[in-house]
Parts: C-alpha cells; sequence; structure tokens
C-alpha cells in the first residue's frame, strides 16, 4: 500500500457509488496515485482505516455520509484493554480527509459553515496532496463514548442523541429506496415523526461533570460536537469542534404537539428558546437509565450503537482533517 492515499468508499449508498467516478477521474487526471477500498458491511471503514495507518498511509479520504466518515475516524485510534482510559492515536499526524456525499453530510457543513458541492471538496484534496501546507489542516475535538453499561467504545464527530433522536435514526437507516430520494432534511422529519408516535417520557439522570445533575422525565437527551447533526440540526447553536467542550441538550415535559413544534424550529437553533430545553457545557457527561425497558438506543453520527446508560468524554484535539483555508 505504501503511502499512497487512501480513498474509502460507502459502497451501500447510491450517493456515494455515483460520486466514486468522479474522484477517481479527477485524481487520475492530476497524476495522483491512490489506492481505494467500498466497503463491505458496517464497520468496514473502522478495520480498513486501522490496517491502512498500521502500515504506514498518512491520508485518509472518505467518500460518503457522516456514518461512514465517523467509522474512519474511529479506525484513528486503538481502544485500551482499560476501555475507561481515552484511546490512543495511532498516527497523531494521519490526516482525515471529506468527499461528502450521504445523507445530511453534516461534519463538512459545520467546518464551513454551509453545504459545499463535492468538486469543491475533491480541489481541496488535489491541492493538500500536490502542495502539502498546514494550513489546509484543522485540529478538531472528538467524543468518545462508552454505552451499554459502559462496556461498548465508539467514537463520535457530530452528536450523539438518546431517547427519540436514537429512535429516528434507526429508522432513517431502514427506510427504503423511495424516501432516499429526497433530502437529508426530510428524510430525518419523516422519521422522527413516525418514532414519535410510540414515545414516551422515561426517568434520565445525567451528570456532566461530576457536578451539575439533571434528573427528570425526559423527551431527548444529545450530546453535540459539532454545530449540525441529524441531517442539518443544530442541535447546539454554540458548539465547536474545537472548544474542548461537549454541549449536552436535554428536553422535558414536551407533549408531542411541542415536540412537533420544536422539530421545526430545531435547524435554526430555535428550540433553545423554549424554557423545557436546556443545554449546559462541559468535559464528560454520563447519562442513566433506570431499567431494561427504559434503556434508550443511542445514534451517534447517523449509527445506531448500542443502549443507555453511556458516558461521553472529550478528546480536545485529537483528530487532524483536510478542510481547506478557512
Amino acid at each position: 500500500m505504501g503511502n499512497k492515499p487512501l480513498i474509502i468508499i460507502n459502497n451501500a449508498a447510491a450517493t456515494a457509488r455515483h460520486a466514486c467516478p468522479i474522484v477517481r477521474a479527477r485524481l487520475a487526471n492530476e497524476g495522483i496515485e491512490f489506492d481505494i477500498h467500498e466497503t463491505t458491511k458496517p464497520g468496514d471503514a473502522t478495520v480498513r482505516t486501522r490496517d491502512a495507518l498500521r502500515a504506514g498511509v498518512t491520508l485518509i479520504a472518505v467518500v460518503g455520509g457522516d456514518g461512514t466518515l465517523s467509522e474512519a475516524a474511529q479506525g484513528f485510534f486503538e481502544f485500551n484493554q482499560r476501555i475507561e482510559d481515552v484511546p490512543s492515536q495511532i498516527n497523531s499526524r494521519a490526516l482525515l480527509a471529506i468527499l461528502p456525499a450521504g445523507t445530511g453530510d453534516d461534519f463538512a457543513r459545520s467546518q464551513v459553515g454551509q453545504r459545499e458541492p463535492l468538486y469543491k471538496w475533491i480541489d481541496i484534496l488535489i491541492s493538500h496532496l500536490q502542495t502539502p501546507a498546514e494550513e489546509n489542516v484543522r485540529l478538531v475535538d472528538v467524543l468518545y463514548g462508552l454505552c451499554d453499561g459502559y462496556k461498548s467504545p465508539f467514537i463520535c464527530l457530530n452528536a450523539s442523541t438518546m431517547g427519540i433522536g436514537g429512535e429516528t435514526a434507526g429508522r432513517v437507516a431502514a427506510q427504503g429506496s423511495f424516501m432516499r430520494h429526497f433530502s437529508g432534511e426530510a428524510r430525518f422529519a419523516a422519521a422522527a415523526l413516525a418514532a414519535l408516535a410510540g414515545w414516551r417520557e422515561r426517568r434520565v439522570r445525567v451528570s456532566i461533570d461530576d457536578r451539575e445533575i439533571i434528573d427528570g422525565n425526559m423527551n431527548l437527551v444529545a450530546v453535540a460536537n459539532a454545530l449540525y447533526a441529524g441531517g442539518g440540526m443544530m442541535l447546539s447553536p454554540d458548539a465547536k469542534t474545537n472548544d474542548g467542550k461537549l454541549d449536552v441538550i436535554t428536553a422535558s415535559g414536551l407533549n408531542r404537539l411541542e415536540i412537533v413544534r420544536e422539530l421545526a424550529r430545531i435547524h435554526k437553533g430555535g428550540h433553545i428558546a423554549n424554557p423545557k430545553v436546556r443545554i449546559v457545557q462541559g468535559e464528560g457527561v454520563s447519562i442513566e437509565t433506570f431499567s431494561a425497558e427504559d434503556a434508550m438506543p443511542i445514534e451517534a453520527d447517523g449509527n445506531v450503537r448500542g443502549l443507555t446508560p453511556v458516558e461521553f468524554r472529550v478528546m480536545p484535539g485529537a483528530l487532524r482533517f483536510l478542510v481547506g483555508r478557512g
């Protein structure tokens, strides 16, 4: 494999499959040598990235959405035997590049403040491969999560949602080909409304930095790292991927009509005006439920990861992303 960049394609996504020939052609026309890997199953991007970095590859580019990007990001780390310890970087100088071709592409949007077409991200990649420059690189925070009773580790880039958010993510993943013709925002909204029909509040205890405790019946708990998640939702308007903080969002006591109203406002951050919605920043958070029937599914970057209880810690500046001069 050598030190050629590795391009990982989410072969399960039609948008990524359609983008693949464009990426191949652009790189080949510039005389850039590269290796390519098409994923075959969930988690494949993590395994392939980890193997490539161990073999000396220093740049991984992902053609896909936030789920595949998150899987690749996880491959930049080795989980320790003591899983309560934060994972170790395989190569602290390695780079992860974004070639967005997914449903929401929220991480890419968070980095530049708006949606940019694929060709602009390809231009950034080519420019850096031809003339490497640190100005193209951005250090970003990563969230380290432990779910399923603090036993199953995972990495999160954008945000993780529990409650209605976790239910919604599962429904988005199960949507058929008809729904895939719609925008990411429309698909997430439809899934959220369907999840809402069978949802009930349950008691949750949220402990932030072992200090602030929020305890009560909740509709939604979310932990945000980036500005956008879930197809353009602005869970926390103050979230930044370089502030060394995670943003904890809780919603308690909302009836179904109020939830529908807040879903309509969340893309612009309007939900924070509701006194039943609370946002607290910290460096770590634990989220506990108290019975097996109350365990909430956990979504992280569009991937369903497990069940509560769960904890998150922020790893400041843990990944080097190629995002161009900003």
